[in-house]
């Protein structure tokens, strides 16, 4: 399956993801299979498992090594171990070759099944007790065709597979300090930012960064709670004869979200007559030289991929400034 990322000729307030499974079985012997999703956003390519090359001193036993595809050196997971797992090896047995956050990596799993194109409303957020049991692995839920589909944090697993390749939550604050002591003019909270991410740990990590770098940050975990937040502070601005910005200043928002994505979040911003002059910051792993086109017709003001999050608070504030003049 070659370049199953494309999305020509697919609508933006939608999501396309590979839906692929990891056979197992259970204390007593029983087959299982378990169907998990991924973006096809992130994907390169889908191929047979190739032969690898062991990988000296690999920080995890479910890294199998690395093999070499278009003169690229590509480590490659075994999913079901990184999950616990202990299927059969088989024929069908399939590597999905990822990129996202600008590095390349491989998951071998024990089949692919199709392509599902989904709205993102169809996405459900997992409960609290499903994200608890699943080690906080997952990003959200989908009901398809009589079965369950869990979407995995495929940012999460490489990220605790090697975290010397993501930001660093130091690097984060000492970036948004540098920030703040660099350009002092205004008080610490004087501007106000929102902070839209499903993700627990980014959400508090980019918060925390905004509120070092002078912000009084509001949080929230999807684009649909994200907009409640808006128009109720739009109506206010409008009871109150004041303008917006003495209430909000700038939307830091993910792309990949349930229920409502970053995407449609920035559009609808940008349409309303009032909410259109909020500077909009769109924070993924997904802001890619092929995807970037995406964030550009909804509307947005900068896009930022994740590895340059240290840069986050001083692009915020120089914002904010550009906005109000």
């Amino acid at each position: 399956m070659a370049q199953p990322g494309s999305r020509e000729g697919a609508d933006a307030r939608e999501l396309e993801i590979v839906e692929f499974y990891i056979d197992e079985a259970d204390a007593e012997g029983n087959a299982y299979r378990g169907y998990y999703g991924i973006n096809v956003a992130k994907v390169l390519e889908i191929i047979r498992r190739p032969p690898v090359t062991e990988m000296p001193s690999a920080p995890h036993s479910s890294i199998l090594g690395a093999f070499n595809q278009r003169n690229r050196v590509i480590p490659l997971v075994d999913l079901a171990q990184w999950l616990g797992k202990n299927p059969p090896a088989t024929e069908a047995e399939k590597v999905i070759v990822t990129e996202f956050n600008r590095v390349i990596n491989a998951f071998l799993v024990s089949g692919v099944n199709r392509i599902h194109r989904l709205s993102w409303e169809n996405i459900e957020p997992p409960s609290q007790q499903v994200q608890t049991l699943s080690g906080n692995t997952l990003t959200g839920v989908v009901k398809q065709e009589g079965r369950v589909i869990f979407l995995l944090d495929f940012e999460k697993i490489i990220g605790d597979l090697n975290p010397d390749l993501f930001f660093k939550e130091e690097q984060a604050t000492m970036a948004a300090a540098a920030a703040m002591a660099a350009d002092d003019v205004e008080p610490a909270g004087t501007f106000k930012a929102l902070v839209v991410d499903d993700s627990t740990a980014i959400r508090r990590l980019i918060g925390s960064m905004l509120e070092k770098a002078g912000f009084a940050v509001t949080r929230t975990f999807n684009g649909k709670e994200g907009w409640e937040i808006l128009t109720r502070l739009r109506d206010q601005a409008s009871r109150e004869g004041r303008p917006l910005h003495d209430l909000l200043n700038i939307v830091v928002t993910d792309i990949e979200m349930p229920v409502m994505d970053g995407h449609t979040l920035t559009r609808r911003i940008k349409a309303d007559p009032v909410l259109k002059d909020l500077p909009v910051v769109l924070f993924s792993s997904l802001i890619t030289d092929s995807l970037r086109h995406l964030g550009v017709a909804a509307g947005a003001d900068e896009q930022v991929s994740k590895p340059d999050l240290p840069g986050l608070a001083s692009l915020a504030r120089n914002l904010v400034r550009k906005y109000r003049g």
